[in-house]
């Protein structure tokens, strides 16, 4: 068994990846809700088709999610000393994390608003709903079980980011798996932090998981 020292450093491994995947995920949904809207509701045959800016948004977030994210965390060094003050810990990795999350999140989020029923919208149309009334009236609220179901996939992903980023200055497990695990070959730690990392993927998945229930008006009842 571990000792005390262990154990506590653990603790603070858990607490420091959590902290670390949830602020990323929050700030990833507040700049990819914005662009999947946009690229809804912009795109050829939407609300308000705009082919210019639904281009260029197409391509920047299809260039940004083609970055490994090592690479990507490396290449914005400049960019997260400017933000944060320095390149290392928590608050570092949380740049890069939410830069990569956030394209992910805007294909998640653009794909849960296309299921919505395009009858649905038309309907809101005719009755004179205004783009933004049609956002915040029927597409988000229609598309809010997917949406949830979304955020626990980001969540998870974004949590398998921030163990990467241990490799070059991040904090949380990934860091403890490879300063304990890989180059002290304390094959313990390792394997700890692999327990722990997938029993917090599977919290965030059955949170998500009854969120999506709960929300969803067809099974609710």
């Amino acid at each position: 068994m571990f000792d005390q020292a262990t154990m506590e450093m653990l603790l603070e491994g858990v607490l420091d990846t959590l902290y670390m995947t949830l602020i990323s995920t929050l700030f990833s949904y507040v700049f990819g809700m914005v662009m999947g809207t946009v690229l809804v509701i912009c795109r050829p045959g939407g609300i308000c088709p705009r082919p210019v800016v639904y281009g260029v948004l197409d391509v920047v977030v299809n260039l940004t999610r083609s970055f490994p994210f090592l690479i990507l965390m490396i290449a914005v060094i400049p960019f997260t000393r400017f933000v944060v003050g320095t390149t290392i810990g928590n608050n570092a990795t949380v740049v890069p994390l939410v830069i990569a999350a956030a394209p992910f999140v805007a294909r998640l989020v653009e794909s849960s608003l296309l299921e919505v029923d395009a009858g649905v919208i038309e309907a809101a149309q005719s009755m004179g709903a205004s783009t933004m009334q049609i956002i915040t009236k029927v597409l988000l609220p229609e598309s809010t079980p997917s949406l949830l179901n979304g955020s626990a996939i980001a969540a998870t992903t974004i949590l398998g980011y921030s163990a990467m980023s241990g490799a070059v200055g991040g904090g949380g497990l990934g860091k403890l798996a490879i300063m304990y695990g890989y180059n002290r070959y304390q094959t313990d730690i390792m394997f700890a932090t692999v327990i722990l990392l997938i029993i917090i993927v599977q919290i965030f998945q059955s949170v998500g998981n009854w969120a999506t229930k709960k929300s969803d008006r067809r099974i609710s009842h």
